[in-house]
């Protein structure tokens, strides 16, 4: 279990073409570690901004935001996400020239492992995921679900602390969503990560342990149901 970490946003703006469009006002949250927290909003309210701020992706135009304490700004941002943000993103954006294994390994190349240590892990992800026997399978061979799963397992590559979730089942079916979210909830509950899942959907939302929501730039919580 590699455990999960606390995160802080604190008044976090972002705007973009020249400060006409402003995606995040005054965003401030917090996520213990180990929490499974989702957030809901419209389209075009700012969701994928905060998770690519969080995940370092991007940086704000005010505020902070600290993960175990540290300042993003004071952190190698490269270094911040290869240690401790794992990703995972809507339409999955495996490389279509590589199989499932190959694209499991990427987040671990440049770390220094040997290639030996790289497919032993990634066939061990594969495997957790439920995708044994597709580890050889091109992106172009797989279901929506299977990608997904694929996607996942690249996540957890280098044991985040951190995965950030971009409408992982957007383009899936009911069916493909539920065993999407109930391996997402597996993965988090065994390594105890924190997770943030951004989503459209109330009913994904509800399979996280807290709900936030985002409007106007700010963020909410959602009282119980």
């Amino acid at each position: 279990m590699s455990g999960g970490v606390d995160v802080a946003v604190d008044g976090v703006g972002k705007a973009f073409e020249g400060g006409r469009i402003r995606a995040l006002v005054d965003a401030s949250l917090r996520l213990a570690p180990g929490e499974f927290a989702s957030l809901m909003g419209p389209s075009g309210s700012g969701k994928s901004t905060l998770l690519n701020l969080i995940g370092a992706l991007d940086q704000p135009d005010r505020g902070t935001i600290s993960v175990d304490g540290a300042a993003l700004e004071t952190l190698d941002a490269a270094k911040y996400r290869a240690a401790t943000v794992g990703f995972v993103f809507q339409f999955h954006n495996l490389i279509p020239t590589l199989t499932a294994l190959e694209n499991v390994q990427v987040p671990m190349l440049g770390r220094g492992a040997a290639r030996s240590v790289r497919e032993e892990r990634a066939r061990s992800l594969l495997h957790e995921v439920g995708l044994a026997r597709r580890e050889r399978s091109f992106p172009g061979t797989l279901s929506g679900g299977e990608r997904q799963r694929v996607a996942l397992a690249r996540a957890l590559a280098n044991e985040p602390r951190l995965l950030l979730a971009d409408e992982p089942t957007g383009s899936l079916d009911s069916e493909t969503e539920a065993q999407v979210l109930a391996l997402i909830e597996r993965v988090r509950a065994e390594r105890g990560m924190t997770v943030l899942l951004v989503t459209n959907e109330a009913g994904v939302a509800r399979s996280a342990e807290r709900a936030l929501h985002l409007l106007d730039g700010h963020v909410q919580e959602v009282e119980g149901e």
